[in-house]
């Protein structure tokens, strides 16, 4: 099931909240030795999960692990929750009023949904960008600097600005026009200024939901470009209609299926050349969805 789209002053205010103290068990020690010496160390993990919208039940029984600084691309026909699942992981669904969920999604080996986690830090440790490119009517040094602004944080904006800018693959187009207004930006400039955002915070965890399905092809190369880059330093979650685009980007994939059920979670290779499941090779093949 599709979730309730946001409207754009929804998703900007969903970033704008006061400050508040996230639980300690969820910290930035990337730099742990743990993290440096175990590759495919799990980042996030969700057991038994459900997830309801009302009395129709998006997510059935989800358990997967993702490990750290990877790929992982989910897959799936349309309305079978891979947007859901996407939202469950950083509490973008807490948004709408009829959401419900059940089981435990972790994030570092910290339950999200304990009641001592507060949704709006954690947003800023899991990034996320959505299908359509939603920079906000601000200049585009603004629109980097406004996580930053937002936890208070005013040290060397410029410098971070930059440096995001660069990590987006942007900053060479736009390094003159920093005054101008984001909405004045190409689709795919626009998209690739949405994910200078959303790493400008520097979070453990980049969520992309369909980021290239409204953007031409050359862009659309572009963002696969920077998504393998960005997972040299990031943990990236990304949905995606587009088989090919798993194919060709992504370590792992999960392959969600009617009702809401990932039937197959595996290395992508796994899953495109010899999946386990017969359901899961007839989706990949085109014989359904």
């Amino acid at each position: 099931m599709t979730p309730p789209q946001m409207s754009h002053s929804e998703t900007e205010s969903a970033a704008d909240q006061p400050d508040t103290t996230l639980d300690s068990d969820i910290v930035d020690d990337r730099d742990g030795p743990d993290q440096r010496t175990m590759m495919d160390r799990t980042l996030l993990e969700a057991r038994n999960l459900d997830v309801y919208y009302g009395d129709e039940q998006a997510l059935t029984d989800v358990d997967i692990e993702i490990p750290e600084k990877q790929v992982t691309a989910v897959i799936g026909p349309s309305g079978c929750g891979k947007s859901t699942f996407l939202r469950s992981i950083n509490r973008m669904n807490d948004l709408v009023d009829t959401a419900r969920i059940e089981g435990d999604l972790l994030f570092d080996g910290k339950n999200v949904y304990d009641d001592d986690v507060d949704p709006v830090a954690l947003r800023r440790k899991i990034g996320m960008v959505f299908q359509s490119p939603n920079p906000f009517p601000k200049s585009i040094r603004d629109n980097v600097a406004y996580g930053l602004k937002v936890q208070g944080d005013d040290e060397n904006v410029d410098e971070k600005v930059e440096t995001a800018l660069k990590r987006s693959a942007l900053w060479d187009e736009v390094e003159h026009q920093l005054d101008e207004s984001g909405l004045e930006l190409s689709g795919g400039q626009q998209q690739r200024l949405c994910i200078a955002r959303a790493i400008a915070p520097d979070p453990e965890v980049i969520l992309m939901d369909e980021p290239a399905s409204a953007l031409d092809p050359v862009a659309t190369s572009k963002i696969e470009d920077l998504i393998e880059e960005l997972a040299e330093d990031y943990t990236v979650v990304i949905v995606t209609h587009n088989m090919q685009q798993a194919a060709r980007i992504s370590d792992k994939t999960a392959v969600f299926l009617t009702g809401g059920e990932l039937v197959e979670f595996d290395d992508t290779n796994k899953i495109f050349e010899n999946p386990d499941h017969q359901r899961v090779e007839d989706y990949i093949t085109g014989k359904f969805g």
